[in-house]
């Protein structure tokens, strides 16, 4: 088992590799603006989550039909909700931020937990901070990854404790603010639809909900996806793609690489760069199956929570080492808005 992450003094790789990808292809900005169409899909999953929990009730199924709804259609449409309020993080669905805050904070409905406002926050340090352990949420703690080691069992316990793990995380960051007016409203408004489903549909619809999204970044092949990530497959590489057939239900987001590099870009027109630049991408190492990651990476005593690169400091400024000269906001010059 490893003792520690991978230390890495190199410069952020998305940042420099965007740069190359825009001066040989820069028709790709025309695709750098909001897609209002997600918000009809936000709207369709939250409905489905709704229609089957009003199902459950409706027909008065049992605890087994809940758990099987929750893992073979909830888990998906959990999962794509959280997608879509990466999108939103983004501002790629609206021009204006207020309308990405608000669309994210519904994605939180068919979910039944307000995420949407602090993921927003600390997702985009992942991008701006990626595999900091200082700044990065995505980064186990320390004490996570010496107790999990590379335990077959307590992988799997991991998994079911994810859904925790990742809200206590934040709390390592240096930056951020943990609460603000929006994470109050994001809490106040899924609180009132919680109840709501609760009294006018029934808990049982409301727990099937809450269990959807339990499974959804869990033990579950979507579950996969927080490790297909970033995890180190190959020597080097820090991000890493899927081109499965899941993108097809789950908004494309296995076009990582693509979606660092080009944080703008809607999920619909990401496919699109890997196929207009395929030399930038191609070489890169990529998953085939969220399955097989998920039962590799637990019972492969190779796979542990330290398999990350981290970005070390040293004597050059953040500024100079991640941002391009001239862009203090974001680590893509011709992104900013």
């Amino acid at each position: 088992m490893r003792q520690n992450y991978t230390y890495t003094s190199n410069q952020n790789p998305h940042a420099l590799r965007s740069r190359e990808i825009l001066k040989k292809y820069p028709q790709i900005k025309k695709w750098m603006k909001p897609y209002p169409m997600t918000a009809f899909w936000i709207t369709v999953l939250n409905l489905i989550q709704i229609g089957v929990g009003y199902l459950i009730v409706k027909e008065n199924l049992n605890g087994w039909w809940i758990f099987g709804l929750a893992y073979t259609v909830g888990a998906f449409a959990s999962h794509a909700l959280f997608v879509l309020i990466h999108d939103a993080c983004h501002d790629a669905i609206w021009k204006k931020k207020i309308w990405n805050k608000w669309w994210g904070i519904f994605c939180n409905i068919g979910q039944g937990l307000p995420s949407a406002m602090g993921f927003r926050t600390y997702h985009l340090l992942h991008h701006s901070h990626l595999n900091e352990y200082d700044n990065d949420a995505d980064l186990a703690f320390n004490w996570e990854a010496r107790l999990v080691k590379n335990i077959w069992w307590r992988k799997i316990l991991w998994f079911f404790a994810f859904f925790l793990i990742e809200a206590i995380r934040p709390a390592r960051l240096t930056k951020g603010k943990t609460f603000d007016r929006w994470v109050f409203t994001n809490i106040l408004f899924i609180l009132v639809t919680n109840v709501a489903i609760y009294q006018f549909i029934g808990p049982w619809a409301l727990w099937y909900i809450l269990l959807s999204s339990f499974f959804s970044v869990g033990l579950h092949p979507v579950g996969a996806r927080w490790v297909q990530e970033h995890y180190t497959y190959k020597e080097g590489q820090e991000t890493y793609g899927y081109y499965g057939i899941l993108n097809k239900i789950q908004f494309n987001i296995g076009y990582h690489n693509e979606h660092h590099d080009f944080y703008r870009v809607p999920w619909i027109h990401l496919p699109k760069i890997k196929a207009l630049a395929p030399e930038f991408y191609d070489h890169l190492y990529a998953h085939k199956s969220w399955t097989l990651l998920l039962i590799d990476f637990i019972f492969n005593p190779e796979r542990d929570l330290y398999l990350r690169i981290v970005r070390q400091r040293d004597q050059v400024s953040r500024g100079k080492e991640i941002l391009p000269k001239g862009d203090k906001a974001s680590p893509h010059p011709s992104f900013a808005k």
